[in-house]
């Protein structure tokens, strides 16, 4: 009999030691994601605190949003999905998933037009700049390169997407 009693300390210890150490891995966790989150709203207030706007530059985003559609996201795909794979890091359809449930949360992912009427960016685009900035730590030039986005949008972006 106090053997089995010594094998249930054991294990109760051993239970309360994973319980322990999950608790400090999500803690761990809650703060990387707060000083990620942090430092990109820093990035943001400091690339809004110009005292000159710069003027806008055409980056033709409306074509590039076209471009990302034709090269991933439709039917018949210029690109295969194992291109997509390669780049995005994810199966077509977790993103999809993703991109409705981002969109489904906050209505800043979905395209609307602004306030001169003008069709503002694709959903694709925003989750895009946010997932690459991400997954592999890109600047924000290279992120405007691939989905033709301003500086602040891209923060935006992120910033939004960790909110």
């Amino acid at each position: 009999m106090s053997n089995l009693r010594r094998v249930l300390e054991r294990q109760q210890k051993q239970r309360e030691e994973i319980r322990r150490r999950r608790v400090e891995e999500d803690r761990d966790a809650d703060e990387e994601e707060e000083q990620m989150l942090a430092a990109a709203v820093c990035m943001l207030n400091q690339s809004r605190q110009h005292c000159r706007r710069a003027p806008n530059v055409d980056r033709r985003r409306e074509s590039r949003g076209k471009n990302l559609l034709e090269d991933y996201f439709i039917p018949n795909a210029l690109y295969p999905e194992y291109k997509f794979r390669e780049r995005y890091g994810m199966q077509p359809h977790l993103f999809q998933k993703i991109m409705h449930d981002i969109c489904n949360y906050d209505i800043y992912f979905i395209q609307k037009h602004d306030a001169v009427g003008v069709l503002g960016l694709i959903s694709e685009q925003k989750l895009t700049a946010a997932l690459r900035m991400l997954a592999y730590g890109a600047s924000v030039e290279h992120v405007d390169e691939i989905a033709r986005m301003g500086k602040s949008t891209i923060l935006e972006c992120l910033v939004l997407f960790l909110y």
